[in-house]
């Protein structure tokens, strides 16, 4: 990430190629922003049809709990010290159902007060963290939980979705993507550690491709 912590590294392109424009439009109207990792990804438009369609086919309610699915992407989030990405799954919480403790309990990766959680809810945040270490190392006791509580299907859901905050979390990292304002504070005093929500500007513009 860049010294400063508050604009990326590169600037998007100027030309975004035409079909790619109509998913950076629902992206928009999706989040109410203009998510900077999809305009920065149009440098590469193959990674960004690829990834996009991983987003796009993202797991949802109908797929896992949305309390399971939001301990495990918080906590990969935070685990992989990924500003943005725990601004955007944090920014879940009230959705999800999570009351304000277990979010500062998943953002401060306090393991201790897990346990409160629910039994899926502490075993998805568990594999989640063991899973975004480096390197990976699952150990046969927490697989034997886990095991136990989530079928195969499941598993495999929840194995992609941390999977897929880590690939977020290296991409934004790699080229420096800060926070972008999706966590709104306003009567909750949980406190994310986060760069600025700063685009990339002038400073990216001299290594733009």
């Amino acid at each position: 990430m860049p010294a400063d912590g508050r604009r990326a590294w590169i600037a998007p392109p100027q030309r975004v190629p035409w079909f790619l424009r109509p998913a950076l439009w629902i992206a928009r109207r999706m989040t109410g922003k203009n998510p900077l990792p999809g305009r920065l990804l149009a440098h590469f438009p193959k990674g960004a049809v690829g990834a996009g369609l991983f987003e796009a086919l993202a797991a949802g309610s109908k797929d896992l709990d949305p309390r399971v699915l939001a301990a495990a992407r918080i906590v990969a989030s935070a685990a992989t010290g990924c500003p943005f990405c725990l601004d955007m799954n944090a920014a879940t919480w009230r959705r999800a159902g999570l009351s304000e403790g277990e979010l500062d309990a998943l953002v401060r990766r306090d393991t201790a007060a897990w346990t409160g959680l629910g039994l899926r809810e502490a075993l998805a945040a568990r594999y989640a963290l063991a899973l975004s270490q480096t390197p990976v190392v699952v150990d046969d006791a927490l697989m034997g939980e886990v095991l136990e509580a989530f079928n195969p299907r499941e598993l495999v859901v929840l194995a992609s979705t941390i999977a897929q905050v880590n690939y977020w979390s290296r991409f934004n990292q790699g080229l420096g993507v800060p926070s972008a304002g999706f966590f709104d504070d306003t009567g909750c005093a949980v406190c994310l550690p986060s760069t600025p929500a700063v685009d990339a500007g002038p400073r990216a513009a001299g290594h733009s491709g």
